[in-house]
């Protein structure tokens, strides 16, 4: 086997127990529940919770991941909404940079050629975004 391949190894000391809530309709929040190697609770580590949910585009479903700083179920769920505006706002924020660094992207020739007028190598002066 290559030694280019990724290891595959899940970290022991950073493991959960799963556990998922839906009201089948506006999203999830998934428990994450701290667990030792030999599947016991780690009281050590807190539990974590993950909403998701998804919002339709002119582009279709975007989908939204999102921690929720809570420590009970009841708690998650009333911070869900929050939870989710402030991850659309972010997702939001990130997709417009994305548009104005593609917007600003500079166009330049390929270096070696030129542009198609004979010489230079074999595929040349093709436009390429930077």
């Amino acid at each position: 086997m290559s030694s280019q391949m990724p290891e595959f190894k899940l970290e022991t000391n950073d493991l959960y127990t799963e556990e998922t809530f839906t009201d089948r309709r506006i999203g999830s929040i998934r428990r994450l529940q701290p667990v030792t190697a030999d599947g016991a609770p780690d009281a050590a580590r807190p539990v974590l919770f993950v909403g998701q949910t998804q919002i339709i585009t002119p582009m279709g479903a975007l989908p939204l991941t999102f921690e929720i700083e809570a420590a009970t179920l009841r708690d998650a769920l009333d911070k869900f909404p929050a939870a989710a505006q402030q991850a659309l706002e972010e997702t939001a924020r990130e997709l417009q940079e994305m548009r104005r660094e593609q917007a600003s992207s500079i166009v330049v020739p390929e270096a070696g050629g030129m542009g198609g007028l004979g010489g230079g190598r074999p595929g040349g002066g093709r436009i390429q975004l930077r």
